[in-house]
């Protein structure tokens, strides 16, 4: 598939693409450069860009050290495939130096329902990809400019108000863009989620694709249609494009939308080559337009949008539709878990529940299907202690992305400082009324940690204090998804990062003062000035404020 208006020039990537197509990378890893090592690698011109086609990124130590990424649809584990990512992060995720706060062997669960390893080595990926495949697991397509991980709602099947179960239509798009070449060469990474609840789990608004639970007049239930939306630089809510589809019609909608953005998007410049860049020009009418002529239906205008607000986790205790049943949530703070702790929790989906261990946007991970007799006895295990079902609302609400502990494009730390902070932050501020504080914190402008949607964010960028260049983050209040969706506004840039608790108690202890009954941080924030939040950030008290 390919399209290039006129005028347009071919970028870089997009002649590496052309060369030899990305797919093709993982049988040369597992022929040659296992065999012969990473300098053979490197030699291949192109190559480290194709090795995203698998899931597998260079990390920033450069040499024989890589992260891979695992793809988890819709978010859900089976026990076996758990145990055995837990036994691959444990033998063969080793770094050299050991983590102050997470050890030297870990894994990380990512805001899009997947798992990813750091300090793999070349020549072991190929008895990796044997293992994860031995129990129905893939990377293909994990990354790279292609369909990612299709997200849904965690607790989909289980959830009371669920008006739909969503997680066989999640599957079903995955499998058929997975491995699949004609869409595994797109102009850029393409992200699609799918839910049935009407708590907006699976993020609809900043997807390239969000279905989002719909009915009809006549009471046919199944999804309206978003389409465009994303985060990093340049952030956009993505569009309703007034189209419903029946369930058995998602594969096809996914798929027509993707031929729109493999034929009419923007191959020339990879920095607006997302398609939600593609949307703002077509406009939704005429992105409707391009899409109805690529599709084996008639387009069905959308129903009753069913989304009623944002929920955010599932952590916890909760009652399942299914009378008797629990799912049970447990927080993993950062989403960072060792090898040994991954394997526990796959036990305990064993022992105690259905066999599922169920993988949250938010980073952390559900066990589900517990019968009431088995609860306390599940609550009492010890791994329960080191991921509570009940942690403090700070704790339980903050995100962060790997920062530049490994990225290249990371500007700050951001995992080890991002879970002291949350603690800190239960330890001054405690009760904030809302069960979770969501904390975003990214490392660069590249929003892997989503800050654009939470409570608080915080983006990597480099401060002055004292003279001398400091690691410090922009920080941004008020952002949500659901009925009330939007970004956040970043009203302080450039704090030192040292000064960033104590900016924290200030905002919040304020919130706490001045919240009305039921009102979240977001919908404080929201109707405050910038200046004034600047101001409270900063440590002037609101009588200050109000004299300036």
């Amino acid at each position: 598939m390919r399209f290039l208006r006129e005028g347009q020039t071919l970028n870089q990537v997009e002649k590496f693409k052309l060369e030899r197509h990305p797919l093709e990378v993982r049988q040369a890893i597992i022929d040659t450069y296992s065999k012969k090592g990473v300098e053979s690698l490197h030699a291949v011109p192109g190559e480290v860009e194709r090795l995203k086609w698998v899931g597998v990124y260079p990390q920033k130590q450069g040499g024989n050290a890589f992260m891979m990424r695992y793809k988890v649809p819709g978010g859900v584990l089976k026990a076996e495939q758990a145990r055995v990512l837990g036994e691959v992060a444990g033998e063969f995720a080793q770094g050299p130096v050991s983590n102050p706060v997470f050890g030297n062997s870990f894994l990380d669960i990512t805001t899009r329902q997947t798992v990813q390893m750091h300090w793999l080595r070349i020549e072991d990926i190929p008895e990796i990809w044997r293992r994860l495949e031995a129990v129905g697991m893939t990377t293909v397509q994990a990354c790279g400019d292609s369909a990612r991980n299709v997200l849904c709602c965690p607790v989909s099947g289980l959830d009371h108000e669920e008006v739909i179960d969503a997680y066989l239509v999640a599957q079903a798009i995955n499998n058929y863009f997975t491995g699949n070449r004609e869409y595994a060469n797109l102009p850029r990474k393409f992200k699609m989620s799918v839910t049935g609840c009407v708590e907006d789990c699976a993020q609809a608004e900043i997807n390239d694709i969000g279905l989002l639970p719909a009915r009809l007049e006549d009471g046919t239930v199944g999804f309206n249609v978003r389409v465009g939306g994303g985060l990093s630089d340049g952030p956009r809510m993505a569009s309703d494009i007034d189209v419903f589809v029946r369930p058995e019609e998602a594969v096809e909608i996914t798929r027509g939308i993707a031929q729109v953005f493999g034929e009419l998007g923007n191959r020339e410049n990879r920095w607006t080559a997302r398609m939600r860049y593609l949307v703002q020009e077509l406009g939704p009418e005429g992105f409707r337009e391009e899409l109805d002529k690529r599709t084996s239906f008639e387009l069905t205008p959308a129903g009753e949008e069913l989304t009623k607000h944002y929920r955010g986790d599932h952590v916890g205790v909760h009652r399942q539709k299914d009378e008797g049943l629990y799912y049970v949530g447990l927080n993993v703070t950062v989403g960072r878990m060792s090898g040994e702790s991954f394997i526990e929790a796959a036990r305990l989906a064993d022992e105690y529940g259905d066999g599922e261990v169920r993988l949250a946007t938010d980073q952390n991970l559900i066990l589900t299907g517990i019968p009431e007799e088995k609860l306390d006895a599940l609550l009492a295990e010890p791994l329960l202690e080191k991921h509570s079902p009940n942690p403090g609302s700070f704790e339980r609400g903050v995100v962060a992305c790997t920062g530049s502990e490994f990225c290249r494009f990371g500007i700050v730390e951001t995992k080890v400082r991002a879970a002291e902070w949350a603690r800190e932050m239960d330890e001054r501020v405690g009760d904030t009324g809302q069960e979770a504080v969501r904390m975003h914190f990214s490392g660069c402008s590249a929003s892997c940690a989503q800050p654009q949607i939470g409570d608080v964010g915080f983006r990597g960028e480099t401060a002055k204090k004292d003279g001398r260049i400091v690691e410090g983050v922009d920080i941004g209040l008020g952002g949500s998804l659901g009925k009330d969706a939007a970004f956040i506004d970043w009203v302080e840039g450039a704090k030192p990062t040292d000064e960033v608790p104590d900016a924290l108690e200030n905002v919040f202890r304020r919130f706490k003062e001045e919240r009305r009954e039921g009102e979240r941080f977001h919908e404080w924030a929201r109707r405050r000035r910038n200046g004034e939040l600047r101001d409270t950030l900063r440590g002037r008290t609101p009588v200050e404020i109000g004299r300036k």
